[in-house]
């Protein structure tokens, strides 16, 4: 399985906002609508190696201040009859 290492950057939220979703029972932040913006993206072969990435990019001054944050996403291989998988013929 492959994996996509995303450092990504913290969206604030104002005191008014998290009270608002609190009391709502919504999510504050839905990534599948509006994904925080992407700062540098890595991929990896195995999940070893993605953990690797993830921590050396943990290292980074902005991800240890808490302006940034490292995500480490599993890709699921595209079945091999998949009409645009690279290398088909």
């Amino acid at each position: 399985m492959r994996f996509l290492i995303v450092r990504t950057e913290i969206r604030t939220a104002a005191d008014t906002d998290i009270a608002a979703a609190w009391a709502g029972g919504v999510r504050l932040r839905d990534e599948t609508s509006a994904p925080e913006p992407r700062r540098q993206v890595v991929h990896a072969e195995d999940r070893d190696a993605a953990l690797l990435l993830a921590r050396a990019l943990s290292t980074v001054g902005a991800v240890r201040a808490g302006r940034h944050r490292v995500k480490v996403l599993p890709i699921s291989d595209l079945e091999p009859a998949h009409p645009y998988q690279w290398g088909s013929s």
